[in-house]
């Protein structure tokens, strides 16, 4: 047998070790075909920098760090889900479901008609859904959170003719800051040990776009059980973490450097159901890393959504 020389083997084991962290930096930030480039979004943010959830310190106007949940990355397989008895809405669904092989593939397709955008009773999220079903380009690629906040922004000032931060409360600003930058953050879940990220609610932290809107007055917070027992409506903003342990530090706040999270944020577009209509998963519109098939409750362990009322 041919000997390999210990620096050799040393030299292999890094250069993998790097490749490995890598591909680990790339995920929300990216489409499932990993080949698109980030798509800033020309909103009304702050330039400030601030620590995203990811680890990177970033500047809202244009870069949200990236999150890596290549997990869920996979097809999955449609299966009616059981919920769980409990109220709590960070309990995670249960995964041990039936499977179901009749899904219509009707359902799965884009066939939302008039009727599904009604279901709304906010001009912006049937705007946004509209927008989205209308657009030549479903998956521009770039950050999860800058696309999502993009059709928001858009289908706000196409509504109501100015971008929304004209309209944010001034109960929502701060010692430290703004209504806009409170705002911001949230939106971000720029989670950071010091007191700044503190101040913010610690009602509406971690829960990103949702939690943002929901604490403008923009929106109701919709939470796992009720997502997932059909109380959704179509263009409502969604934030989700592939695991509890995640979200609940970032609530808390932690030191960004220590945490890599799994979390993605995305706009709800309509529910896929079986023949026996029940809900089986969700049909979203993201940046394309997820929304080429629909999503189902074991993606993720926490889900957190805000029906607009816009």
């Amino acid at each position: 047998m041919r000997h390999i020389p210990l620096k050799m083997l040393l030299k292999k084991s890094i250069t993998y070790s790097a490749f490995i962290i890598l591909i680990m930096l790339l995920g929300c930030s990216s489409t499932k075909q990993n080949k698109q480039n980030t798509n800033p979004s020309s909103s009304g943010q702050n330039s400030t920098q601030v620590h995203s959830s990811t680890g990177y310190t970033a500047t809202t106007a244009q870069d949200y760090g990236s999150d890596d949940h290549s997990y869920i990355s996979q097809d999955p397989v449609l299966e009616t889900p059981i919920l769980s008895n409990t109220i709590d809405s960070l309990t995670q669904i249960g995964t041990s479901m039936e499977e179901n092989e009749n899904v219509s593939q009707a359902i799965l397709g884009e066939e939302f008609t008039n009727s599904t955008i009604l279901e709304s009773k906010s001009l912006v999220a049937e705007k946004i859904v509209e927008n989205y079903l209308n657009s030549a380009n479903k998956e521009p690629g770039g950050h999860c959170l800058s696309v999502s906040k993009g059709r928001f922004e858009q289908a706000y000032k196409e509504v109501h003719g100015h971008l929304p931060y004209q309209d944010l409360p001034n109960s929502m600003a701060t010692k430290l800051y703004t209504s806009k930058q409170a705002f911001n953050l949230l939106y971000a879940s720029a989670t950071d040990t010091h007191p700044k990220w503190l101040s913010l609610p610690e009602e509406y932290r971690g829960k990103g776009n949702a939690g943002a809107i929901a604490y403008a007055g923009m929106g109701t917070l919709v939470d796992t059980t009720d997502i997932w027992s059909g109380q959704l409506k179509p263009g409502a903003l969604m934030q989700v973490w592939r695991y509890k342990e995640d979200y609940e530090q970032v609530v808390k706040g932690v030191d960004v450097q220590k945490l890599d999270p799994y979390g993605h944020s995305f706009i709800f577009i309509g529910y896929v159901r079986n023949e026996n209509d029940a809900i089986i998963g969700l049909k979203i519109a993201d940046q394309g890393f997820q929304s080429y098939r629909p999503l189902v409750p074991r993606d993720y362990d926490v889900w957190w959504a805000v029906n607009l009322s816009i």
